[in-house]
Parts: structure tokens; sequence; C-alpha cells
């Protein structure tokens, strides 16, 4: 039963990317963990392959419809790209697998994975609920400054937990951009499978591992859904495209501690 709610779930992956731009991983990481039962650690190198190919037809899509800012999406993935890269390599491999114990308690990295990640949805949903109007579009040094560090911090945490950051990176190009919500879609669907894609590829000591054919099979269901959620978003209003996101990450957010500390 949970397998086949796993592979309806699939679809509601690239559904939340066609339609919010981002949210995919917020479904990928929970799907994969709790229904297909995929370790933490594993999942995360699941997801950015699923994330970033059903972004990618998203992105491919909004190209053509003229929603998506190439300019803001070069100044954030490049230096996201770069943050991913020496996360996965460099920094995740060595996170030991019990990270603190006393008293008989223990946090492990599975766990704290998970946690972390709630975390930063979290932080994202707030910023998203409070729905303050972007500002006028700048090419001011500073601007570019916060894009550049806004994609670099996008990069680490996507390399951590495997998220494409959508959550992230529509907040910063809104904010700092003053981009309508659903050019910021568009932006953000390239910038997510360009990271993705990148951080998937950075994770060839994982491939024996990987179960290819419930990879492409999500993968397969997660597109499927790109193309009902870009024709949702045309009755939505963006105002209520971006709240309602912020509702759906902070609900996930809780979902994830309390699987993870109460149950």
């Amino acid at each position: 039963m949970e397998i086949i709610a796993g592979y309806l779930a699939s679809g509601l992956i690239g559904i939340s990317l066609g339609l919010i731009g981002g949210g995919g991983s917020i479904i990928t990481i929970p799907v994969l963990v709790y229904l297909f039962h995929i370790e933490p650690t594993l999942a995360t190198a699941y997801s950015l392959f699923i994330v970033g190919s059903t972004s990618l037809v998203g992105g491919i899509r909004s190209a053509i419809s003229k929603t998506v800012d190439f300019r803001s999406a070069i100044l954030f993935a490049v230096p996201s790209t770069a943050g991913v890269y020496v996360t996965r390599h460099f920094f995740l491999p060595h996170i030991p697998e019990t990270i603190f114990e006393m008293n008989g308690f223990a946090l492990h990295k599975d766990v704290a994975l998970m946690l972390f990640f709630s975390l930063i949805m979290f932080v994202a949903s707030i910023q998203m609920i409070r729905n303050k109007p972007g500002g006028e579009q700048s090419d001011s040094r500073h601007v570019i400054a916060m894009l550049v560090l806004q994609g670099l911090g996008v990069g680490v945490i996507t390399g951590i937990v495997g998220a494409g950051g959508g959550f992230l990176i529509i907040p910063a190009l809104v904010l700092l951009t003053g981009l309508p919500m659903k050019k910021a879609i568009g932006t953000s669907l390239i910038i997510i499978a360009i990271n993705s894609l990148i951080g998937f590829l950075g994770d060839m000591s994982l491939l024996k591992e990987i179960d290819f054919g419930l990879m492409f099979l999500v993968s397969l269901l997660a597109v499927s859904g790109v193309f009902l959620g870009n024709y949702l978003s045309r009755f939505i209003a963006a105002k209520n495209l971006k709240s309602g996101f912020g509702w759906f990450a902070l609900a996930m957010a809780m979902f994830i501690v309390i699987k993870e500390i109460v149950i």
C-alpha cells in the first residue's frame, strides 16, 4: 500500500514544480524516505535526479513561454553549482553516522539530515507566508552580490539535503530582483535543474546502491505532473501561489519533525 501511495505522490512532485516553481524536494524526500523506505543519505541522490530532470522539463516549457529571466538564473546558478559540488564531495561524506551522543541519547546522521531539511523549510515558509512584495528590479552591485551569496547558500543546502532549493530560490528572486511570481517560478526551475543534475553527477560513488528502475519511474510520473501543474497555474493568482506555497512548506516541515522526533 505504501508503494502505491509513493507512486501516486510522485505525480505531486511535478505538479508542485509546475505550479509554484519549487517544493518538489519537499515532497520527494519524504516520499522516498517514508513510503519507499530509502535511507535519507541515499534519498538525497535520488531526489537530485528526480527533481533535476523534472525541473528541466518545466524550465524548458517556461523558456518557450518567455517566463525565464536568464540573467538572474546565471547569477544564481554559477555560485550555487559550486556550492553543490563542494558540499557533496568534501563535506557530506565526512559527516559521522553518529553526530552527538550523551546519556543514552544519540543524534544520528539520517535524523539530523531530515531535521535540518525541516528547519530550512520552516524558515523559507515564513518568508513566503509574510508575502512581502518584491522591489523594483535593479542592476546595483548590492543586488548582484546578494544573488551570488544566496546562490552559494542554496548550493550548500542542495548538496546536504538533496533539495533543489526552490523554496529558497523563489523568495530570493522575488524579494531581491523584483521578478513577478510567475517569472520567478520559471527562472527557479532552470536553476533547480542545473543545481540538482550537477549534484547528482557528483554522486558516482552511490550509483551501485541506486535502483534505477524506481528512480526513472518516479521521474516519469513527476514529469507528467509538471504539465498539469503548468496548466493549473493559469487559473491561480500569483499572490495566492506565493502564500499557498509557504503554508504547504510549513505543513511539511512540521510533519517531518513529528515523524523524526515524536513517532
